[in-house]
């Protein structure tokens, strides 16, 4: 089973792409989540199906974080009284304003001692697929340790239906924030209401 930390639209969107796969997903979210989105009453409605952070956390050996930078302090206080040593961890968030030495990622490292920490989905958004209602974006990046449980992941992003593209060590966490944030750069200094996103592409 794996647990999708966080109520955001990504946290939905993963999970139903590896539900669809047959993969059993467990969905954590804060305390006092109100669901409004129709698909997030529904979960809610489904047994067992949205539980909280805590029970996920306690439940799965794989974790995304999604959620909501407000909330992510929730998650750590969580995860640092948990034994971690057996669970995979995978940040797909971004810091709220872009800084090479304090990205999400390296803040998660100073809180919970893991060495299962990786970091993919970030280019998306928490609000995808609304910044790609096109559905044109196709790959993301992850990074992490060189350990068995890399693969995992770069199953998962198969499996989630994108092409997963290496970005080697978790010292590129910061990097793959970086893209992220310039995306929303030049969006925010276009004229047009439109969402932009990389594409690698090899010559």
């Amino acid at each position: 089973m794996i647990g999708i930390l966080g109520g955001t639209r990504l946290a939905l969107t993963l999970g139903k792409a590896l539900s669809s796969r047959g993969v059993e997903i467990a969905y954590g979210v804060r305390q006092g989540f109100e669901p409004t989105e129709i698909e997030w009453k529904i979960l809610n409605m489904s047994a067992n199906k949205v539980r909280s952070f805590k029970e996920v956390i306690d439940l799965c050996n794989v974790l995304f974080i999604c959620a909501e930078n407000n909330y992510l302090e929730q998650v750590f206080e969580e995860l640092s009284h948990v034994e971690l040593t057996d669970k995979t961890i995978v940040d797909c968030t971004n810091s709220e304003v872009f800084n090479m030495h304090n990205c999400n990622t390296n803040f998660i490292q100073s809180i919970i001692n893991s060495p299962k920490i990786f970091k993919a989905f970030n280019n998306l958004g928490l609000d995808y697929p609304n910044c790609d209602p096109m559905g044109l974006v196709k790959e993301t990046y992850y990074c992490g340790p060189d350990i068995p449980e890399k693969n995992i992941i770069r199953q998962l992003i198969s499996m989630v239906g994108f092409k997963a593209i290496d970005a080697g060590s978790l010292e590129s966490a910061p990097l793959l924030e970086a893209m992220y944030h310039l995306r929303k750069e030049i969006c925010n200094n276009r004229k047009e209401q439109v969402d932009y996103h990389f594409k690698l592409i090899s010559v």
